[in-house]
């Protein structure tokens, strides 16, 4: 045989060979993933709230939950990046909903909202549940935050509630560099909507997108609930 077809013929294997190799390297790692932090559990559920008119439920939902209160207009920059960044990219993904807590007599208000955030699409799963005064901080406090509610009763910043009423997030949100440099750990429990950084790169490219691995892996039988957050899937972040 031609050593010139001897040698093609062995680089046209190599060719072929080398990506199904470094595919069955990269196929444990991608199945060995670990999963969003459980940062509370028992998250007060919307058909629990006495003022909740409604039969938008937060079990059994992948939830991105949010708080608009008194003056949801005021919030429409929070919202926008919301819809874009988070809603639009994960709406056909089973059981993804967006509720947003208004508080009663903003009716119009939120209408006026929900108009302008229909411009570029409608909004099928996205929710606006309206409640009383006490409802709104009754479920607000039965979420893990540092933050408050301002005197309109809304917060720039939205949480995730999984499907057994669990809020999820980070309990480490240290970069590489903040470990290095010894920092304290200090968790992650809310994601701010005026950041776009934040809701794209940690919300979006990188929580919801290991929850939904998660709950997809557990209808096949495969998730392992022993294993803990990857660093690989962490990634070096910005704050």
């Amino acid at each position: 045989m031609d050593k010139k077809n001897v040698k093609k013929g062995v680089v046209l294997s190599a060719l072929f060979f080398l990506p199904v190799i470094f595919l069955l390297f990269l196929y444990p790692s991608t199945n060995n993933y670990n999963p969003l932090e459980v940062v509370k559990a028992e998250v007060l559920d919307i058909q629990n709230l006495a003022s909740a008119t409604t039969e938008v439920k937060l079990a059994d939902h992948i939830t991105v939950l949010g708080f608009l209160g008194k003056d949801p207009e005021s919030k429409i920059v929070e919202t926008s990046n919301l819809k874009e960044l988070i809603y639009d990219k994960f709406q056909g993904f089973k059981k993804f909903q967006v509720v947003m807590m208004v508080s009663e007599g903003a009716e119009e208000a939120t209408d006026r909202l929900k108009k302008e955030l229909t411009k570029y699409g409608e909004l099928k799963y996205w929710k606006f549940v309206l409640v009383n005064d006490s409802d709104t901080k009754k479920l607000f406090n039965s979420l893990r935050t540092s933050e408050v509610l301002d005197f309109n009763l809304a917060t720039s910043k939205v949480f995730i509630v999984d499907k057994e009423l669990n809020q999820r997030g980070r309990l480490d949100d240290r970069t590489k560099k903040e470990i290095e440099k010894k920092i304290e750990a200090f968790p992650l429990t809310a994601y701010n909507c005026k950041e776009v950084s934040e809701l794209k790169n940690k919300m979006g490219a990188d929580d919801l997108r290991v929850l939904f691995t998660e709950y997809r892996q557990k209808r096949k039988g495969e998730f392992n609930s022993t294993t803990r957050r990857a660093d690989d899937l962490k990634g070096e972040q910005t704050n």
